[in-house]
């Protein structure tokens, strides 16, 4: 196993963010993590990459708890896609881009030749290469975000964090990125653990599902076991139809105008 959680909490003062939490996440599994807004995903992927500490239970990385390690080590085994992005320095995309070799560098090495092979093959595959040499700051949002996924995929983790990376995105470059992320899972044994609002990318991408509600997880599993039509009204309190699409190769959602009625 790679990560484990054990009844970890967390509170924003007097307000819980996340109760009583406990997970087991695999190795080379594409997670996927619903539920409304408001529910703790973000708060529990902070967790993930020790941007917070819990205030009750443990978090193991590779069976060492989390907060023996070091920024960098952490740096080294994970990476994070935000879904916003603030830059105050005039960088362009690729040394951005670039900025994901540093945590394998030792303080004052710069990055190798290989290291430029591998942002051009990543900068190719993520279509950002006609604007490389453009400053960050002069990027679309949409633009900006395929960078900053660039980056992580630079940082070569064995784990992928998406914090709703595609939520700037349009359809086609939201299919790409997360494609890419796919392939890593199945071809190089990556875990990709991506918190997602749209239920059907997450059921054509993600393996298994994790479904939030109120700081505690209510449901986790196969996303064809965990993926119902009693689930989704459970934890989003609408109704709809769950089917497995032949042309997706997945189950997917519908809904109607009166979904929201319960």
């Amino acid at each position: 196993m790679m990560i484990e959680m054990e009844h970890v909490a967390f509170s924003y003062g007097t307000r819980p963010a996340i109760r009583d939490v406990s997970l087991t996440l695999e190795t080379g599994i594409f997670y996927g993590i619903l539920g409304p807004n408001g529910c703790g995903k973000t708060t529990l992927v902070d967790i993930l990459i020790r941007h917070q500490r819990p205030d009750a239970g443990i978090v193991r990385y590779q069976g060492k708890p989390l907060a023996h390690y070091h920024r960098r080590q952490i740096a080294r085994e994970i990476a994070l896609v935000p879904q916003h992005y603030a830059v105050n320095f005039p960088f362009t995309s690729r040394e951005i881009i670039l900025m994901g070799c540093y945590p394998h560098l030792s303080r004052l090495q710069f990055p190798t030749a290989e290291d430029q092979r591998r942002v051009d093959n990543i900068m190719a595959q993520t279509g950002v290469q006609e604007f490389g040499n453009r400053l960050i700051s002069e990027l679309s949002g949409g633009e900006r975000q395929r960078v900053i996924f660039a980056r992580a995929l630079a940082q070569n983790t064995p784990v992928l964090i998406l914090d709703e990376a595609t939520s700037n995105l349009d359809i086609a470059h939201a299919i790409s990125l997360l494609s890419l992320a796919l392939d890593r899972v199945l071809q190089e044994g990556v875990t990709v653990i991506a918190v997602m609002q749209d239920i059907n990318l997450a059921a054509l991408f993600c393996q298994h599902l994790i479904l939030m509600k109120q700081g505690r997880v209510v449901h986790s599993g196969p996303c064809s076991e965990t993926l119902t039509e009693s689930n989704i009204h459970s934890i989003f309190q609408v109704r709809s139809r769950v089917y497995e699409d032949s042309y997706a190769h997945s189950r997917q959602v519908v809904f109607n105008r009166t979904s929201h009625l319960g």
